[in-house]
């Protein structure tokens, strides 16, 4: 009788897992809704699984792999990210790990912009005043007023596939482009855009003639209203272009004091504490953040500073949280149908049992012959 393939998951990510229980996998679960402690999933692992299912919460490195050596075939992360998976640690022990690029992609960047527009035109200070009866009359410019985004400049940070899709947006709003891009500029999707953007000049749909162009950071962040976060994390020594704390002091500074920032990326590209004391101080006009440093967000962060809650939006790492990208079982929609088939691709061998042929797999280098 042939072994049934055990599998280990650290979250219930939904319908997608029965694809598994129809293949016959030994399946479990955890079935709380935060993360399960280190030495539950090492417990796991030891006792001789096949796959692992891991989310952003999960650290995984030379402790989980070690424990695996010889029966863990693969770790399956259900998100594009993998911060929490150490890369070299799984070529040491020769472990491929995937994630779930492109399905949260168009939710993601969508989210970014809804996030720019609530920031822009001051929704959640307008909607407490309702709430709070303070609404007691109509006014053209008093209590206050939020900006329009239409027409105005933004700075996307990252012109991977996230950052595209957020200036495909961004372009149907007639907004001016900036873009900057630490590692590789796409000038052929860029010049796509800007041909649409003549076009509807021309065929009279825009009033004014718009542009998008690859500029350095500092033209980037110093001539715009908007800026929108989409780069990876890198820290320094993992690349020669880091970005880990890309937003700090010094490029707060340089932003206009009606500019507003947008994070969707990682929480360690920008520095907390300097974007806290830029908002407090008046550098910059507010801030919308996804994503942080440490998550949950800690009741003792600088960024919940009351005097700043009007101009900061705080957000549960919550991009993409929409139904179909998050729990639809096909690969071809959402994360949980990816993870699911990146986990069965490397457990039943297929395309040949090549691991660099797989496309959910990150660390093909480490299968390179």
């Amino acid at each position: 009788m042939t072994q049934r393939i055990r599998v280990f998951a650290t979250c219930d990510i939904g319908d997608a897992l029965n694809i598994l229980r129809q293949k016959g996998y030994d399946l479990e679960v955890y079935p709380a809704p935060e993360a399960p402690p280190k030495s539950l999933v090492i417990e796991k692992v030891k006792s001789g699984i096949d796959g692992l299912i891991t989310t952003l919460r999960d650290p995984i490195d030379a402790e989980i792999f070690a424990a695996g050596k010889g029966t863990l075939k693969v770790v399956a992360q259900y998100a594009v990210g993998f911060d929490n998976i150490n890369r070299a640690d799984a070529n040491k022990y020769n472990i491929p790990f995937t994630n779930t690029a492109d399905v949260l992609t168009e939710a993601t960047a969508e989210f970014a912009f809804f996030l720019m527009g609530a920031l822009a035109r001051k929704l959640w200070p307008a909607e407490h005043l309702t709430r709070e009866n303070r609404w007691g009359y109509w006014h053209p410019y008093l209590p206050f007023l939020g900006d329009e985004v239409t027409g105005k400049t933004v700075a996307v940070i990252g012109t991977g596939r996230i950052g595209q899709a957020f200036i495909k947006k961004c372009a149907g709003f007639d907004m001016n482009i900036l873009c900057f891009d630490p590692a590789y500029e796409n000038h052929d999707y860029i010049k796509a855009i800007q041909e649409v953007l003549d076009f509807r000049f021309q065929r009279g749909i825009s009033r004014e003639r718009v542009t998008i162009r690859y500029t350095p950071l500092h033209e980037a962040l110093s001539n715009t209203d908007f800026i929108s976060l989409h780069a990876p994390l890198l820290r320094q020594g993992e690349s020669p272009t880091p970005t880990y704390h890309l937003i700090n002091e010094t490029t707060l500074r340089m932003m206009k004091p009606t500019a507003m920032l947008i994070n969707t990326s990682r929480g360690p590209v920008v520095d907390e504490v300097a974007l806290a004391r830029a908002l407090r101080e008046n550098w910059i006009a507010g801030a919308a953040l996804d994503v942080y440093a440490t998550e949950p967000l800690p009741a003792d962060s600088p960024l919940r500073d009351p005097a700043i809650a009007d101009r900061c939006r705080l957000l549960p790492h919550f991009a993409s949280a929409a139904r179909i990208t998050r729990l639809s079982p096909d690969p071809n929609q959402g994360m949980a149908g990816r993870c699911v088939q990146g986990l069965v691709d490397v457990l039943e061998g297929n395309y040949g049992g090549d691991i660099t042929k797989m496309p959910n797999v990150v660390n093909k280098e480490g299968f390179a012959k």
